[in-house]
């Protein structure tokens, strides 16, 4: 008997669990972890969904190569990615900002809702990032290989969303040679 990555026991020559108790074992994490990627509980709930019916088509294979979980987060991940690359190309930029509003945290997540709102001002990748290293508490290899990127690219964007969330959450802006982005020209005194 081993542990799989995933937290569960796995007994060589058994049958791999079955959809339905994958799902209801699963199904909080899950939605904690697409809130923490989307800021959003309507948008995680679309998200989990989503990765679910992906997972479900290929069940069989997933089930029997010992950890679904890692699978359905991939799948998380890379659907945020693909819907915030989609929502990027349809919005509008305007001259004033919206509130950020409250939000929705569910089970654990009404702790901390400044937190909430500072990872949701993360840029998409970096806020994958934060909370797949930070709160999923995967390694550096384990992220990158869940993103498709290089791990140096997982430390650097780590780093540098660390930096920012200090900042939002010190109520001291970091400096954009800190973050990584470039600096804004002074304004012209015209």
């Amino acid at each position: 008997m081993h542990e799989t990555a995933s937290g569960a026991e796995e007994v060589p020559g058994t049958a791999p669990e079955s959809f339905p108790d994958f799902v209801v074992r699963q199904q909080h994490a899950l939605l904690r972890l697409a809130y923490l990627l989307a800021g959003d509980r309507g948008h995680a709930e679309d998200l989990v969904q989503t990765a679910l019916m992906k997972t479900y088509r290929h069940w069989g294979r997933v089930a029997r190569r010992g950890d679904p979980a890692a699978y359905v987060r991939r799948a998380l991940v890379t659907t945020h990615t693909s819907w915030r690359r989609r929502a990027w190309h349809r919005e509008q930029p305007t001259g004033r900002l919206p509130d950020a509003g409250t939000a929705d945290p569910g089970d654990r997540l009404d702790r901390d809702e400044e937190l909430g709102r500072a990872l949701a001002a993360l840029p998409p990748r970096m806020r994958a990032t934060v909370v797949l290293r930070y709160y999923e508490d995967l390694s550096e290899l384990q992220t990158a290989q869940l993103m498709g990127c290089s791990e140096s690219t997982v430390n650097t964007q780590a780093a540098r969303g660390l930096a920012r969330l200090r900042g939002a959450l010190s109520g001291s802006p970091v400096p954009a040679a800190d973050t990584g982005l470039p600096r804004r020209p002074p304004e012209d005194p015209r």
